[in-house]
């Protein structure tokens, strides 16, 4: 029986280990960190620390695109998590009201998102998982290098930090951010092909709630979340299980005037003042059950060890983010990365000997299922990063060079048939270029009627005030109980690097 060892054991690891088991192959998931912790599973998620993936205690979205995987792929696993209380989001709820026929058309029915937090996602899938024949996870072990055979070249073995050497005829790096695989191809002199990178100019900040009931306080305006990406900032919350949602807010890294986006007061300020936001946190709708987590976001990265420019190493397959970045303001990471190692198991499937053609297979498989994303978001951002620097500076909005994307996106406010395709792409069920091709696509963009007026977020001025003399009148009513613990809060957290908490 062939071996697969897995070197990661979050979404992209776990998920991995799933459909390799399908292929009758003995698979070892080898994670760094300690197990999550046993018991009921909301009691669990509430003690489930995560300092090697900070970004687990963030905002996550599953899109339409992880929806239908789980469907058609781990239709148990989905069970789970409407179990769990994770809600099945009809994104068509949100179909603007000039929309006319508001009928259902084919292809609606793909028009849906998982309402849950990443947490409850990833200890399902961790117990399924570990539960599975021809399954083990190893937690508190990590892989360190790879042992090739240099003359086809293809992986043998892998050496872990512990020091013991497992054979291996397939290795995941399902190592996240860190792609590890480059670092173990260079130590064994293997060329390494450059990335493809792009800043995503975003530092986030995440706060999770509970609602006081069941009943939604407000409209989810984007079907699946409420709030937007707004001129000079973004405020979005996205339901989750449990009857709990998070908010996040993000701005330009480094940008010191909204710093205290880190303090309680200074983030619920902010949020309050978002449009769409403030009926959720109501004293009455929901209480909030963490703190506010801070996170830099590493820029938009396409790896090249992924792609067909490596040169191939039989056996050894990068998934999920250790093949692509995007920036998380998308909500994509945990759907594309079910995709993907999923299509990889099909792949395997297909051509099950292991052979440089077979690598080489995979490589082209992993950019098409990446690249479009990959080149979305890079150009998103790059419009995006500058509205926002020229707001931080107080200078002239730019003028883009190309405004195709502003008018599609203003036309999918009123024409339901532009919407539907805007909202296929965002939820990564169709490419752009296959979304927003054709004349007839080109032409209803074009005789949309003007969208009406929108709630109207606070400018930046607005904005920092309201921040700032939150998180100043907190810590005055601080100091006069607790001087020690006002200096506390008041200590910057620096990030260790980027990507890290700050």
């Amino acid at each position: 029986m062939a071996t697969a060892v897995i070197a990661g054991g979050s979404i992209a690891g776990l998920a991995g280990a799933l459909a390799l088991s399908r292929l009758g192959l003995s698979v070892l998931v080898l994670e760094r960190a300690s197990a999550p912790p046993e018991g009921p599973l909301d009691e669990a998620i509430a003690r489930w620390e995560r300092p090697t993936v900070p970004q687990a205690h963030h905002s996550h979205t599953l899109t339409s695109l992880g929806v239908r995987v789980l469907r058609e792929r781990a239709p148990g696993l989905l069970a789970e998590a409407r179990a769990a209380g994770a809600a099945l989001l009809d994104l068509t709820d949100a179909l603007p009201a000039t929309a006319g026929d508001r009928t259902r058309r084919p292809g609606d029915e793909d028009l849906v998102a998982l309402g849950c937090r990443r947490a409850c996602l990833e200890l399902l899938l961790h117990r399924a998982v570990r539960a599975l024949p021809g399954v083990t996870v190893r937690h508190d072990t990590a892989v360190a290098a790879l042992e090739l055979d240099r003359r086809t070249p293809r992986v043998r073995a892998v050496l872990t930090t512990t020091g013991e050497r497992i054979p291996a005829d397939l290795v995941l790096d399902a190592t996240g951010r860190r792609a590890l695989s480059r670092t173990w191809l260079a130590d064994a002199g293997v060329p390494i092909a450059p990335d493809r990178t792009s800043p995503s100019g975003l530092t986030g900040y995440t706060r999770f709630y509970r609602l006081a009931s069941p009943v939604l306080p407000g409209p989810l305006n984007r079907g699946n979340a409420a709030g937007d990406i707004f001129g000079h900032y973004a405020g979005v919350l996205h339901p989750g299980d449990h009857h709990t949602f998070s908010v996040a807010l993000a701005t330009l890294p480094g940008d010191p005037a909204l710093r205290p986006l880190r303090t309680e007061a200074g983030f619920t300020a902010a949020a309050r003042a978002t449009p769409w936001l403030a009926p959720w946190l109501d004293d009455d709708a929901s209480t909030p059950i963490s703190g506010v987590r801070a996170i830099t976001s590493p820029p938009n990265t396409l790896r090249g060890t992924a792609g067909p420019g490596q040169p191939p190493v039989a056996g050894l397959f990068p998934v999920g983010d250790a093949a692509c970045v995007t920036n998380p303001l998308f909500g994509r990471g945990m759907s594309l990365a079910l995709d993907h190692v999923f299509r990889l198991a099909d792949l395997l499937a297909e051509q099950p000997d292991i052979t440089l053609a077979q690598r080489r297979n995979a490589a082209l498989m992993t950019y098409e299922v990446f690249t479009p994303w990959y080149e979305h978001a890079a150009a998103a951002d790059q419009r995006r990063i500058a509205r926002w620097r020229a707001a931080v500076d107080d200078t002239a909005p730019p003028v883009p060079a190309d405004d195709t994307a502003e008018r599609i996106a203003a036309a999918a406010r009123t024409d339901g048939t532009v919407w539907r395709q805007v909202t296929r792409m965002l939820m990564s069920l169709t490419p752009p270029a296959e979304s927003f091709a054709g004349e007839a696509f080109g032409t209803r963009v074009r005789l949309a009627p003007a969208p009406a007026r929108t709630p109207v977020p606070p400018d930046r001025t607005t904005l920092v005030h309201r921040v700032a003399a939150a998180e100043a009148a907190a810590r005055g009513e601080a100091e006069r109980g607790s001087p020690r613990e006002a200096a506390e809060e008041e200590a910057p957290r620096e990030a260790a690097a980027e990507g890290a908490p700050v």
